[in-house]
């Protein structure tokens, strides 16, 4: 299922890059990226009892106000979306989406412009949407781990719990990154004081305070390279071991293939196995009997089912023989001195024959 959507989604992002420069509306947007979206997460968008649009949440003494779409369960709405133009900024248009959230029993609020999705919730006040997301990402730019939050949105697996659960710490580790990742690009003065607190002896005058901020920033750009670093060598790693594997098995298993005897069949055994089709021609079609070649000897078979032995045929070692089944499937063995004496066992060979159920009616189906 994970799998499934996660190719629904990278399709999505694959449209919409191919598609985006067509798109010069927000109407425009919704039918081609924003319902597409809401499907992926498994909403029927032309059912009315889960899919809303221009859902009606009144303000106040305003009425008739209405956001793009509400998800519904259990007849309640769980999710408002508010769409825009994909080529919109949406930082301007989180206080309409605020307004509505206020006036429904929806949990959760979405803002997009087919591009960016903002997931907001009430986490800082109860029924209060929060003024910032707490799940935020592009559509273009999906990652394993956005797959892996956006999956608890979709129908099979929300659960509201969990995601309020979860939304606290997609909030607050969101905000970690982005001022680390500030932090690295332009330390701040107080992380460079507290940095320099933990190395330098002296104090932390504005002199030492600058002079550290380039080394700070050297450093963690360093150390930042060094875990790319590490990581794609540790992928390579583990992508050579693979393969060495891989290559390894292959190897064994070719050296296995080639400590198996080949079994070639003679042109002495394909002779024998005509002179025994010619035997059954007139009891049996000639097309029924088939032959399987072995180290040992050459079988020949009803119907190439190895449950309807004929007989068997040694004709590989100084002594040649034929061995035919009798009623019991017993195996009889007899000496011959060239092909010709087959013809010497021919009643035999049709009895062996004639001893399974309705031989003439046709290829029984059976284990083979």
């Amino acid at each position: 299922m994970l799998t499934d959507f996660k190719d629904q989604i990278k399709q999505l992002a694959d449209k919409v890059i191919k598609l985006k420069e067509q798109i010069f509306t927000e109407e425009a947007t919704k039918n081609a990226f924003i319902m597409p979206f809401i499907q992926c997460l498994g909403y029927d968008i032309f059912n009315p009892f889960e899919v809303v649009p221009e859902f009606i949440a009144d303000i106040g003494i305003k009425k008739g106000e209405k956001v793009d779409y509400a998800i519904l369960k259990d007849n309640q709405p769980i999710i408002l979306i508010e769409c825009k133009w994909w080529g919109e900024n949406l930082d301007p248009h989180g206080t309409q989406l605020f307004r509505y959230f206020t006036t429904t029993k929806a949990k959760f609020g979405l803002l997009s412009n087919g591009i960016t999705y903002r997931f907001y919730t009430d986490l800082a006040e109860p029924n209060k949407m929060d003024e910032k997301p707490f799940f935020e990402f592009d559509i273009t730019d999906v990652r394993d781990a956005t797959i892996d939050e956006l999956k608890k949105f979709h129908k099979s697996y929300f659960d509201l719990d969990q995601i309020v659960n979860t939304a606290s710490e997609l909030k607050y580790s969101g905000e970690i990154k982005a001022i680390m990742a500030n932090e690295i690009k332009n330390p701040s003065d107080s992380f460079t004081k507290y940095l320099v607190g933990q190395i330098y002896p002296g104090k932390a005058t504005e002199k030492v305070v600058k002079q550290f901020k380039e080394i700070i920033k050297k450093s963690l750009n360093q150390l930042t390279s060094d875990m790319i670093n590490e990581t794609l060598k540790s992928a390579i790693d583990k992508k050579n071991q693979q393969e060495q594997e891989q290559k390894a098995k292959t190897e064994e298993s070719a050296q296995e293939n080639n400590k198996k005897p080949k079994v070639e069949t003679t042109p002495e055994e394909i002779e024998s196995f005509y002179l025994v089709r010619s035997i059954l021609r007139t009891k049996i079609e000639v097309n029924r009997v088939c032959h399987r070649d072995t180290q040992n000897y050459l079988g020949i078979l009803l119907d190439d089912s190895i449950r309807k032995p004929i007989c068997r045929l040694w004709l590989n070692g100084q002594k040649k023989y034929i061995s035919i089944f009798d009623n019991n499937k017993t195996e009889v063995r007899y000496e011959i001195f060239g092909l010709d004496d087959i013809y010497k066992y021919s009643e035999q060979i049709t009895q062996s024959v004639m001893n399974y159920d309705n031989p003439v009616k046709g290829c029984a189906e059976d284990d083979k």
